[in-house]
């Protein structure tokens, strides 16, 4: 059994998929037009799909002439598209929007949901004698209805797991159904629908359902005598063309969200156990502690990285740099051992000696010049005495002791003073 698929492309990306796959699309839905098929992670009985058919009129290839079940009806002419390729002698193939769920052409009102929904799939065993509701639609209404992949659930218990089947090549499937139009008593509106045939599973399959769609290799000869408007009389040729598909197909479980009909994720194709899947949560949680790991070791080597390049682009940027000179200017500088070459140095450290001799030359004479050298070969010893000496006569000449305290010093102090006198 089919019933859901997934179809999120758009009809000009459904075209140029199958003209690749040599599958001529003569017309197709525009992106944007009102008529347009629904794109859906999780497509429903009930939407608009794409089906890929021959262009012929809206009664099918062949005569007008139907069958419902032993008796034969005949379709109104008036409600007749124009003639079409097929008629014409030249067979073209077209994509066009159609509702999933097949009603019968003969319908006289729309039929509720549960009516149409005993219509979305079609068994192939159903098809091997010329009786029943499918019997004009398998003559003269044959099509292929196109799906990136299709859903299973597997039943474990009570629980029921959600599982995706696509080809492992990634193309398309491509798989056989059939077509019908119907337009109600008292309307003038045509009604487009479709069903999927399905037949036993293959082997990759059996343990999921005992059922899958018959899919079609894509462009192949066994899909060009499916399509022909020519062949509108059953056959064991194309009785024999319904079977399991041969090729390889990726199956794997994915969200249950996809269980419910409205639900839609493009992680609803995406594995559960897969890296890339967000909405497993064991994955969120894998993918905190390997992201912090990888931050710390990326960081790390980015970091060193980029000071590499960083230094590298300064070296190269430098000798590079162009220096701008205005019209009259003088830049003319002592060349630093040759590193600073149009650099402006500081003033010399000659200079700047030679100022505070010039100081110390301001000293009153009573401090014979050759001592305060002496003094000054040494720096501790030179600093002090100088500090000492200066602070004592600012202290004295601003008259802050009494001359009689100065004369009833002790005699060591006299000693003192008598010392730096001589």
């Amino acid at each position: 059994m089919c019933g859901r698929y997934a179809l999120a492309l758009r009809p000009q990306q459904v075209r140029a998929y199958l003209e690749d796959a040599q599958m001529p699309v003569y017309d197709a839905p525009a992106d944007d037009a009102d008529d347009a098929p629904r794109q859906s992670y999780n497509f429903a009985p009930g939407y608009h799909g794409l089906v890929y058919r021959a262009d012929t009129p809206d009664h099918g290839a062949g005569s007008r002439q139907h069958k419902k079940g032993e008796e034969e009806v005949t379709e109104d002419d008036a409600n007749e598209a124009p003639e079409s390729s097929a008629e014409q002698g030249e067979v073209r193939y077209k994509l066009q929007s159609m509702k999933w769920g097949l009603i019968p052409f003969w319908t006289k009102r729309n039929p509720d949901y549960g009516s149409m929904m005993k219509t979305i799939n079609c068994r192939d065993d159903s098809l091997l004698d010329n009786k029943g509701m499918w019997t004009s639609m398998k003559q003269k209404k044959r099509c292929v209805v196109v799906f990136q992949g299709f859903y299973e659930w597997l039943k474990k218990g009570k629980e029921k797991v959600p599982h995706y089947i696509k080809r492992k090549d990634g193309q398309l499937m491509c798989v056989a159904g059939l077509w019908d139009c119907v337009q109600y008593e008292g309307s003038d509106e045509k009604h487009y629908t479709y069903t999927i045939i399905t037949t036993d599973s293959n082997q990759q399959l059996k343990f999921l359902h005992d059922r899958m769609p018959v899919v079609f290799e894509n462009g192949s000869e066994e899909m060009r005598t499916w399509l022909d408007p020519g062949r509108y009389t059953w056959s064991k040729e194309l009785q024999s063309l319904l079977k399991p598909y041969d090729g390889e197909l990726e199956v794997y479980a994915v969200s249950k969200e996809v269980g419910k009909v409205g639900n839609n994720s493009p992680t609803f194709i995406i594995p559960v156990a897969s890296s890339e899947n967000k909405s497993n949560i064991a994955n969120f949680f894998a993918k905190g502690t390997a992201k912090v790991e990888s931050k710390a070791a990326k960081t790390k080597s980015e970091e060193e990285e980029t000071i590499k390049d960083e230094k590298k682009e300064v070296k190269k940027e430098v000798p590079t740099t162009p220096i701008k000179h205005e019209e009259g200017e003088v830049r003319t500088t002592v060349d630093h051992n040759g590193s600073e070459d149009n650099a402006p140095l500081p003033v010399p450290k000659e200079e700047s000696k030679q100022g505070i001799k010039r100081e110390l030359e301001d000293v009153p004479s009573e401090e014979p010049p050759k001592k305060v050298s002496r003094t000054s070969a040494s720096p501790t010893k030179a600093v002090t005495p100088a500090k000492s000496t200066r602070k004592m006569k600012s202290a004295t000449s601003n008259n802050t002791a009494s001359p009689s305290k100065a004369t009833g010093k002790d005699k060591g102090s006299q000693k003192i003073t008598s010392f730096f006198g001589k």
